[in-house]
């Protein structure tokens, strides 16, 4: 069975996020265990990253905390509890960097895990 990261990182790649960044908060948010950064080309594309991370954590019986930003699609924040996506248009993503403001957070490549 996936977990929780597992189900969301897919979620963003389906639907084509780009330069998928996953940072591993442990003991050093108390957000989050990790957060998934991403970023896509038009609010469109934006909105349906999150919905199809929001919708696939339901499926499969993880509670969806909050969506906010939805309604501009700019940078719109999905809580599932302990993982925490960030998807960003490409025009905001460089604007907050959050992998810099949280460049103390180890990257974990989750492309072993996509396989």
């Amino acid at each position: 069975m996936p977990t929780l990261l597992e189900i969301a990182y897919k979620a963003v790649d389906d639907k084509k996020g780009e330069d998928i960044v996953v940072l591993n908060m442990e003991g050093i948010s108390l957000i989050a265990d990790q957060f998934i950064i991403t970023h896509a080309n038009s609010e469109r594309q934006v909105q349906a990253i999150a919905r199809e991370v929001s919708e696939k954590a339901s499926e499969n019986g993880h509670d969806v905390k909050r969506v906010e930003g939805m309604d501009n699609g700019r940078w719109v924040l999905v809580d599932l509890g302990d993982v925490v996506v960030h998807v960003f248009h490409r025009d905001e993503r460089g604007y907050y960097n959050l992998e810099k403001l949280w460049g103390d957070a180890p990257m974990l490549d989750m492309a072993d895990e996509h396989e």
